[in-house]
């Protein structure tokens, strides 16, 4: 038969004529592996968090992107179906401008087109805006004969978040960046580029 004495944190077993000491936890112990466990778990709490931020804005700058690429390859399509191209504010528009500045007039057979830059036409959009000026497309996807509208194709532009420059004979080079509020605070810039092929500039 054994016999346990115990004292403290250590216990002393008797039988078979000898007494061993056994070591057990103390009160302080089972704290401090309490507390380190806490510590770990906060710390990778923490790293959970800042990878889903992170991904949030990966997903963020992915979207803003597409969109950029979507409304470049817009412009693109108008610039394939030109028989007419002027850069700037030369020539006039169907649709009133409202302060904002034309970058792109293409001629097309169903109708002219105007690319304009500025204040955005209500505040539900973000800063400057690009809007397109021409001939709506139907279900087709392709334009209609009708009368021009005036759309916003993108927003939250740069001041010059919009260009449209020529890169060589028969080619133009179409550019679009724009501003956004980081979730972490302060802005960062996502731009994207393209070079396009086009009848040339109209003299």
């Amino acid at each position: 038969m054994a016999v346990v004495f115990r004292a403290s944190s250590v216990e002393f077993r008797s039988g078979g004529g000898s007494c061993r000491p056994v070591r057990a936890f103390t009160l302080v112990e089972l704290l401090l592996v309490l507390g380190m466990g806490l510590a770990l778990s906060a710390v990778l709490v923490q790293l959970l968090v800042a990878e889903s931020r992170l991904g949030a804005v990966m997903v963020r700058q992915w979207r803003e992107r597409t969109l950029q690429r979507r409304t470049l390859d817009l412009v693109r399509d108008d610039l394939r179906r030109a028989v007419a191209i002027r850069l700037g504010s030369a020539g006039s528009s169907p649709c009133p401008l409202s302060g904002r500045e034309p970058v792109l007039q293409i001629s097309t057979a169903e109708g002219p087109i105007t690319y304009t830059v500025g204040l955005p036409p209500s505040p539900i959009w973000r800063g400057r805006v690009l809007m397109r000026c021409g001939p709506a497309f139907g279900l087709d996807g392709e334009p209609s004969l009708g009368a021009s509208q005036n759309r916003v194709v993108i927003d939250a532009l740069v001041l010059a978040g919009f260009r449209a420059e020529v890169q060589a004979i028969g080619q133009f080079r179409l550019s679009m960046e724009q501003e956004l509020p980081h979730p972490q605070g302060g802005l960062h810039r996502i731009t994207t580029a393209v070079v396009v092929a086009a009848p040339p500039l109209d003299p």
